[in-house]
């Protein structure tokens, strides 16, 4: 019976090709509309490391002014100093432990004409690549002796290899940054978190760096830093006084399994804190907060209030797009009330009747769905367009096959909830009354 109805149902349409296309038209772009927004929400709301996000916490510790807190309402820094950040690396209370910091590189290629090229990099510990998961196109990272002995190593990204080493396998051989040569240990296939969780404070949209060396190297190198820096008060000193004191440039990551390694993190945590109270560092109350990768993008609002509103307003707009799609149906089965009755008096059924009107609703839905995967398009290329100078934009705006299946599911639900009171309607016309009027 199916084929039955879908017999009818593209019979219908054809029929009807004026009425038929506005209420594609109508179901795609409200479609379209909202699917712009869901995309950016997706992809912003993402889950960057799903089989890890539970295991990886924030770390943060209240070293700020005892004066004000550091954010509304009694919250800690979003980073830690180089003091507090060493230290509770040094410690090594939790299974894996990452310090880090944004900072820059001047690459120095080998080939003749090759001109010098400055890019982000991120200064590290050896956990970072076992604890974040990252993929490798050859070798690995380097290990915690490379750390304690301060050795002159990296890990590259595909880009970089490909840009300087034309795409070839360059584990242990030399890149020249700065003047000064680091053995390449790996080179680090496709990997683009998104968000980059690992660095939320310096932009949650930014693209991975393109070389990770040693935290030791650039302590040692005085490797500024490239991200966001805050103080409470002045440092003075230069580097060993930026070191010294109370400004907050780093980020310190741990690896906790399960509610017992994290309670004991946290005892740790605060022993650490009274710690500090008793050299008079610390004057604030012990406020020290472990948070996972959600709960850390969620605490620090990823997800811009912005973007909800929008897609509240693009929900709103799909609504009355359904309306508007719920109105034309009924003009529909009012034109067509002469040929139900017939099939009534013929001895078609009330389901007979409301599975026509159901498959040919579902024409139309995967109809408008595909239409609307157009204009989803056609959308984000608009959001591209206008902030395209913004380096992250291209990976906000970038639609995947979940996105697609979605958008074309959702436009066949809503054409079926669209369709589901013309339909009823359909089902309760009499045919005494209309086959009087043939």
């Amino acid at each position: 019976m199916f084929r039955y109805y879908l017999k009818l149902g593209l019979f219908s349409i054809r029929k009807n090709p004026i009425l038929s296309s506005l209420m594609v038209a109508a179901i795609a772009v409200g479609i379209g509309a909202c699917m712009t927004i869901i995309n950016v929400d997706y992809v912003m709301s993402g889950n960057p490391i799903p089989h890890r996000s539970d295991i990886l916490y924030h770390v943060q510790v209240d070293s700020w002014s005892p004066n004000d807190p550091y954010e509304d309402p009694d919250l800690p820094p979003e980073q830690v100093t180089y003091l507090d950040g060493y230290a509770l690396w040094s410690a090594g209370e939790a299974r894996r432990q990452v310090l880090s910091y944004k900072t820059g590189r001047v690459i120095e290629p080998e080939g003749e004409g090759e001109r010098p090229f400055q890019l982000e990099s991120r200064a590290t510990t050896a956990d970072f690549f076992a604890m974040f998961d990252t993929p490798f196109l050859y070798g690995g990272g380097w290990d915690a002796s490379a750390d304690s002995n301060e050795e002159y190593v990296a890990v590259i990204s595909r880009e970089i290899n490909e840009q300087v080493f034309g795409g070839e396998d360059s584990v242990g051989r030399t890149l020249v940054m700065n003047s000064k040569p680091y053995r390449i240990t790996g080179v680090l296939d496709r990997w683009e978190p998104m968000p980059k969780f690992y660095d939320i404070n310096n932009g949650p949209f930014e693209a991975v760096e393109g070389v990770f060396l040693p935290f030791s190297v650039a302590i040692t190198n005085e490797m500024s830093s490239y991200g966001n820096t805050s103080c409470w008060k002045s440092a003075e000193g230069g580097w060993a006084g930026r070191l010294a004191s109370e400004c907050i440039w780093m980020q310190l990551w741990v690896e906790l399994h399960d509610e017992t390694e994290k309670q004991d993190y946290l005892t740790f945590l605060d022993a650490y804190a009274e710690s500090q109270k008793a050299v008079g560092r610390f004057a604030r109350p012990v406020n020290n907060r472990l948070n996972n990768v959600m709960e850390w993008m969620d605490d620090r609002e990823v997800v811009a209030e912005d973007v909800n509103v929008l897609l509240g307003l693009a929900a709103l707009f799909l609504i009355v797009c359904l309306l508007n799609t719920i109105g034309l149906l009924l003009a529909k089965v009012a034109r067509r009330s002469a040929d139900i009755s017939l099939r009534r008096a013929l001895g078609a059924s009330r389901r007979a009747i409301f599975s026509q009107y159901i498959v040919e609703a579902g024409i139309i839905g995967i109809a408008g769905g595909v239409l609307g995967v157009g204009m989803t398009w056609l959308g984000l290329q608009g959001i591209k367009g206008l902030y395209g100078e913004l380096d992250f934009i291209a990976r906000l705006v970038a639609m995947d096959w979940p996105i697609i299946f979605m958008a074309i599911g959702l436009a066949i639900l809503s054409a079926l909830a669209a369709a589901l009171y013309p339909t009823w309607r359909a089902c309760g016309v009499h045919p005494a009354s209309q086959l009087k009027a043939l």
